[in-house]
């Protein structure tokens, strides 16, 4: 269960499709002079070093950030968040969807971060402390069960497992549901891969039948390299901000469009 470590799989475009619409969520959503709470369940170290030995292993960065750093308007939300990263730790450095958050925010807001893997922790803790903010080194299901509604009540949940334990794909539809209803006005973003034997679909399904006005996003992609089983990144958002649906219609156009291209 403690096996997951991010760096592995840092700046792929999964993460390009996941981050890109949560830093596109939060500066809509920062535009309101109104306070935010954060929260994720999931949060990884939150910095990480592309020239990583880990991060080379894989070669999944070289797929991803390496070729999608030039899909977006520098006016982007996502490319203003990686010039800031760039400027402060250099142009290998890759910010987490803690950094996203905490580069779009404001003072006024607040952050909550879940992470159980004790060496991810702690380089959380090292990596936000410029920033600020709450972290547990807890089971992030727990935190947002117990946190939900938060104070502020406006704000997004982030909610972004390995899927290495099985029984997530089972057990997710109804957390969701449950924490929609104790937190009505809350956004509520779920990232999961999208795999070549589809595991996703049964839960995808159910979520839409208990929440039929959510937003479902999907794009797909080339494997990083033979024999890797993710094909797609997915996300699942539980009252979207407006404009949402239309800017991840704009970026599977970008998908299609770039990844058509030769490399």
């Amino acid at each position: 269960m403690l096996s997951y470590q991010h760096i592995y799989h840092a700046g792929n475009l999964a993460d390009v499709h996941k981050h890109s619409m949560l830093a596109w969520a939060l500066a809509y959503m920062t535009r309101k002079d109104k306070p935010l709470s954060y929260l994720e369940t999931h949060a990884g170290r939150g910095l990480y070093d592309l020239q990583d030995a880990a991060t080379l292993k894989t070669g999944e960065a070289a797929k991803g950030i390496a070729l999608a750093q030039d899909w977006f308007a520098a006016d982007h939300p996502y490319a203003q968040v990686l010039g800031r990263i760039h400027a402060k730790h250099g142009t290998d450095a890759y910010p987490g969807s803690p950094l996203i958050a905490a580069e779009s925010l404001r003072p006024s807001d607040t952050i909550h971060l879940s992470e159980l893997h004790p060496q991810e922790f702690a380089a959380l803790q090292d990596n936000m402390a410029p920033y600020g903010g709450i972290f547990r080194q807890k089971d992030g299901w727990e935190m947002a069960m117990s946190l939900c509604p938060p104070e502020p009540r406006r704000g997004l949940l982030l909610i972004d497992p390995s899927f290495e334990v099985k029984s997530d794909y089972d057990t997710i539809p109804g957390i969701i549901a449950k924490l929609h209803r104790k937190w009505g006005v809350g956004v509520i973003m779920l990232w999961y891969p999208i795999l070549t034997d589809a595991p996703h679909k049964p839960m995808v399904n159910a979520l839409q039948a208990a929440i039929p006005d959510a937003v479902t996003h999907e794009v797909s992609f080339p494997p990083a390299r033979p024999g890797h089983r993710m094909v797609g990144s997915g996300l699942f958002v539980v009252n979207a901000p407006y404009g949402f649906a239309e800017e991840a219609t704009r970026l599977t156009n970008l998908f299609q469009d770039r990844l058509s291209q030769p490399m």
